[in-house]
């Protein structure tokens, strides 16, 4: 699976997340942040077109994967503020404390193994008073349809590099200390709907 992992699975993440309904979302969520940000997971860069340079100073990018950090090359060209990647993992991240006025995640906390060291993380390096501001996919509402992303889970996390479509994202975010400050919630058009319930909005952390 070496291969398989390392080559074709970022591009196929990368398909999947620059669908038409997933960049509406990163339109509507991306322009939240702002200061110094840190985005976890940036992978090929889908959000740095729609970051507003009026209102962030520098953008640090968090992610495992150096294939997608290559891929990102020609958007992170054109991002217009200071842009540094780091290789490593959101579980650990080699950053000091209380750096960032905004932390973004999109569609990402569905694939970090450990998403509660994640999120403890993100609350650390989070300066007093800043926010995560956050879409992702995860546990739908209905019964039928959650019992569906059970069952499938399994065969979905293997043939898509880790990615979980049954996450209850919003209580791991609450769990991790943070309030939500806005939240929406919706099934994206033209997404199979057991991976197409989506949440996102904001947060702060109770430091």
């Amino acid at each position: 699976m070496g291969f398989y992992n390392d080559k074709i699975v970022p591009r196929l993440v990368t398909c999947a997340c620059g669908t038409k309904p997933i960049l509406k979302q990163r339109e509507k969520v991306v322009p939240q942040a702002q200061g110094n940000v840190l985005e976890i997971g940036m992978g090929a860069g889908h959000n740095l077109p729609y970051y507003d340079p009026q209102r962030v100073q520098s953008i640090v990018g968090i992610d495992p994967c150096q294939t997608s950090w290559r891929m990102a090359a020609s958007r992170a060209a054109q991002v217009g503020v200071p842009l540094d990647f780091v290789e490593g993992s959101a579980e650990k991240m080699p950053l000091p404390d209380a750096q960032f006025d905004t932390v973004l995640m999109t569609f990402s906390l569905c694939t970090i193994p450990d998403g509660h060291a994640a999120l403890a993380e993100i609350g650390r390096v989070l300066k007093p008073g800043g926010s995560l501001v956050f879409c992702e996919h995860g546990q739908a509402p209905d019964p039928g349809v959650a019992s569906w992303q059970e069952r499938i889970n399994p065969v979905w996390r293997r043939l898509l590099g880790g990615c979980n479509i049954n996450r209850p994202i919003v209580e791991w975010i609450e769990s991790a200390g943070f309030a939500i400050q806005q939240l929406d919630q919706m099934y994206l058009p033209g997404t199979p709907r057991i991976a197409a319930f989506n949440m996102w909005g904001s947060a702060r952390h109770a430091q």
